[in-house]
């Protein structure tokens, strides 16, 4: 492949598993060209460019209301301007192949490479599928699953892979050394608990946390790592005693995500995709706690999932209060067997091939069109 056209945004789960494809061509084909098309202020604008060497397309688009709205008349306006706009880009850089990874912005610029006759592929990172999959489904030449559960949602589906999340066979090559040097705990032994409510913070979970954490106390041998979110940080950071409680650290943000999870030895969070990716491949016992404000609820079901295959614990933000959260991060601590248990099963859901798989698949479609 010579030249390689991604799309994918609004949350960091649409543009991690593309970056992660982007950077698995790249070690393959390493002259390969790389381009990205996401909006102007989205998430995406601020993420992709630091990659260095993508070129980086913006186009105007806004979600359809699920709801009956007049809004959804401008939507469609603004749909057909980025298709149009969309097929200017993609004669322009001429891919081989164009990768979709979910969020309103893919949907205008994979139809129009769709229309365009460009090989194209859409990832679906959640098990239920979002809009913009749905839409593309019937068009793409291949859709690519991150959870086996997805594949009774794609009854008109071209063609369907079970490839697993990319994101995933980046966390595998983490280094849990560097995690544990960033954070300051030099003990290998030490267990780690990861509390973080995703890259915005969330703050039933920030609530949660604050209520539970003096009982942080009664487990000294355990380091705590609290992600907050960096809207959040001031305000939660001035509310904990930090000089007495020497086991816990707060952070904004962590932008060496991988290695600190590599490090860790039970994860609090919400149940996103690439959060569900990177705990399947390192396998991360969990206590998710699903946003149930996203679209189709899909957090919920995927959480749902882990539960039931023995690989999580799910608490709705309906349970959540610091005193149940409390109860199940020092249970699966105090009861190593469990603990074991639910590893085991995370890792078995996990496929840190998956990025490589993609590759593969992408190959496969760009070479029987041309």
């Amino acid at each position: 492949m010579k030249r390689i056209l991604l799309s994918g945004g609004g949350t960091g789960g649409h543009i991690y598993p593309a970056l992660a494809i982007a950077r698995t061509v790249k070690k393959r084909y390493p002259d390969v060209e790389i381009a990205y098309i996401g909006t102007e202020d989205g998430l995406e604008s601020r993420i992709v460019p630091k990659e260095g060497n993508i070129h980086y397309y913006t186009i105007e688009i806004q979600g359809f209301k699920r709801s009956i709205s007049w809004k959804n008349v401008n939507t469609i306006r603004t749909f057909i301007s980025a298709v149009k706009r969309s097929k200017a880009y993609i004669k322009e850089f001429q891919p081989d192949v164009f990768v979709g990874t979910g969020g309103f912005v893919s949907g205008p610029p994979v139809y129009a490479a769709h229309r365009m006759g460009i090989p194209t592929l859409i990832h679906e990172q959640n098990v239920v599928l979002g809009m913009t999959t749905k839409f593309l489904s019937r068009y793409v030449d291949v859709v690519a699953i991150s959870l086996e559960e997805s594949q009774k949602y794609l009854g008109r589906a071209n063609r369907i892979v079970f490839t697993g999340n990319p994101r995933a066979t980046e966390v595998v090559q983490a280094s849990a050394t560097q995690g544990r040097k960033s954070l300051g705990i030099a003990d290998v032994h030490q267990s780690i608990v990861l509390l973080f409510g995703g890259s915005r913070g969330a703050k039933a979970i920030n609530e949660a946390v604050l209520q539970m954490v003096d009982r942080m106390k009664e487990l000294p041998h355990v380091h705590f790592v609290y992600v907050t979110g960096e809207v959040h940080f001031d305000a939660i950071r001035s509310r904990i005693p930090m000089e007495e409680l020497p086991n816990l650290s707060v952070k904004p943000f962590l932008y060496n995500m991988p290695d600190v999870l590599a490090a860790t030895t039970l994860v609090v969070g919400r149940a996103g995709a690439s959060t569900l990716a990177e705990l399947t491949a390192l396998g991360l016992p969990s206590v998710l706690i699903p946003s149930p404000y996203v679209t189709n609820n899909h957090q919920e079901a995927n959480a749902r999932w882990l539960e039931e295959q023995g690989a999580s614990k799910m608490l709705l933000e309906s349970e959540l209060s610091g005193e149940t959260l409390w109860r199940e991060i020092k249970r699966l601590l105090e009861d190593p067997e469990e603990h074991h248990d639910m590893s085991e099963a995370a890792r078995r859901l996990g496929r840190p091939q998956a990025a490589e798989v993609l590759v593969d698949e992408l190959e496969k479609i760009a070479t029987a069109r041309f």
